[in-house]
């Protein structure tokens, strides 16, 4: 009996140290620390399973596409350019001066959204939380916030959705204002790794103090779409917002027109071949710019950005836009190289629909 009842009090210790030992050691398991390689930054896959998410990690830069926008902007000796596209699948890249802080206009508005929607992940801020209108953040320009009398309150859906659906430089103000004013918002962008985004005046800016880069642009939306500053809830509204945003002129317009197409309505156009392209756009004469979210035929997404600053509603400007992203259709979607593909000569269009500018 002696013999039974310590082998029983034996057995019963042993189960106690084990049962600890793995508790202990489970997530050491899960993380891949003991004999198991953890999952690759750049492999992350969603919590619902499904494509991975991918990173914002340039890794082997497309030379040729890389040297095709230089050629293109080096035509034009008098505008100043600047260009960014990463593969956020695999790493693809190309870059043209992709660091030059240059005026924003309105696509500093992209990471505006991006700090929003960041607070309102936090709980800082309420979706429907009423922002009232004083005469400090009336903005001239683009939007029709400005024509409502002082005092009128909006929700901050509304400001969020009007400041890129119709580029609402009134409800830029309001956002600016809520997220603790200027110096509070630059100092964000530069957590955020922006260094180039500064809001320096109330929108609409047309002294384009406001600066951005095509770099910081492209990162602030893939900041959102891999899911590393937003929740998948977040991520949503980030791109329902995004998707009301009315102007197609320049980086959706190049795509197609890199196709060999052309369209009043880009975007319809656009989706029978496989490709979404989220965008915001800016112009305020002295300075275009388009950032944008392009979801590929393949299923792999893409975020880009081009930059001109030149003379006043020189059409140049964004004729130089959408040839840069004419190379991006050829390259990503047609599978031409970039040395092959023949720039396109493309008629002078009209600037921007939804102008900063009255």
């Amino acid at each position: 009996m002696g013999l039974v009842l310590r082998l029983l009090v034996l057995g019963a210790g042993l189960g106690v140290i084990v049962g600890t030992s793995l508790k202990l050691l489970a997530p050491r398991l899960a993380q891949g620390a003991i004999g198991t390689t953890a999952p690759l930054p750049s492999a992350k896959k969603p919590a619902s399973g499904g494509m991975p998410l991918g990173s914002f990690e340039p890794r082997q830069e497309l030379v040729g596409l890389s040297q095709q926008w230089s050629r293109l902007a080096a035509a034009q000796k008098d505008l100043t350019a600047s260009g960014f596209l990463l593969v956020l699948d695999d790493g693809r890249f190309a870059q043209m001066q992709p660091d030059r802080p240059l005026p924003a206009a309105s696509s500093i508005k992209v990471p505006i959204l991006l700090a929003s929607l960041e607070d309102l992940d936090e709980g800082k801020l309420r979706w429907n939380e009423p922002m009232p209108l004083t005469k400090e953040v009336v903005g001239g320009g683009a939007g029709w916030m400005a024509n409502k009398p002082l005092g009128t309150r909006f929700p901050f859906f509304e400001a969020a959705t009007e400041m890129i659906r119709v580029s609402d430089n009134t409800a830029t103000n309001l956002l600016i204002r809520r997220l603790g004013g200027k110096a509070s918002l630059n100092s964000r962008f530069r957590s955020l790794g922006l260094p180039a985004t500064v809001v320096n005046n109330w929108l609409p800016d047309l002294d384009g103090t406001n600066t951005t880069s095509s770099r910081d642009l492209a990162r602030a939306i893939a900041l959102v779409d891999t899911g590393d500053k937003l929740t998948p809830r977040a991520r949503d509204l980030f791109r329902q917002i995004m998707a009301t945003s009315r102007t197609n002129t320049l980086i959706p317009l190049g795509l197609l027109m890199g196709m060999g197409k052309d369209s009043p309505d880009p975007d319809s156009e656009l989706l029978p071949e496989g490709i979404t392209v989220y965008n915001k756009t800016g112009d305020i004469g002295i300075a275009y710019a388009d950032a944008a979210l392009i979801e590929l035929p393949n299923g792999q997404r893409a975020v880009a950005a081009f930059m001109v600053k030149g003379p006043f509603n020189d059409p140049r400007s964004a004729e130089l836009i959408r040839a840069m992203a004419g190379t991006v259709a050829r390259t990503l979607i047609k599978g031409q190289a970039p040395e092959q593909a023949q720039v396109q000569a493309q008629a002078p269009r009209p600037a921007q629909g939804r102008r900063d500018t009255p």
